[in-house]
């Protein structure tokens, strides 16, 4: 049995009454109902606690996402603009130039090829963040 602490207290008169209709209930008593009720106030407390402890660390890293949302909408509008001025600025290919479109077909594969190099080896084309360089052993 753990050891238990006696404490005097003063209730005011409607709170008394209602905790007296409660410990009148069969199967209660004044001593559960308080052990009770001052473990629920502790730990509502404790999620206080909790929140203090954590609560910076959390908010780091919300922060954090909404810069990596950021630079993913500056990313995309980047590419988007990119690809949009390339289509304005190269002329179609004729129908039947095959040899271009051979030559189209061997350059995208390349691309993809290094983009997949890149990504594979950890490597970025543009620096990280500011004050940081980009790992670029190509």
């Amino acid at each position: 049995m753990t050891q238990q602490v006696r404490y005097q207290l003063f209730l005011p008169k409607p709170l008394s009454d209602r905790f007296e209709a409660l410990a009148a209930r069969p199967g209660t008593s004044k001593s559960a109902i308080l052990v009770d009720a001052v473990t629920a106030w502790l730990n509502r407390r404790g999620t206080s606690e909790l929140e203090d402890r954590f609560g910076i660390r959390l908010d780091r890293m919300t922060a954090g996402i909404g810069r990596i949302e950021r630079d993913n909408h500056i990313q995309i509008e980047t590419e988007a603009l990119l690809v949009r001025y390339v289509l304005a600025v190269l002329p179609p290919l004729a129908e039947n130039d095959q040899a271009g479109r051979a030559l189209a077909a061997k350059r995208f594969e390349a691309f993809i090829a290094q983009v997949g190099k890149q990504i594979a080896a950890g490597r970025r084309t543009f620096p990280v963040g500011l004050g940081q360089t980009a790992d670029n052993d190509q």
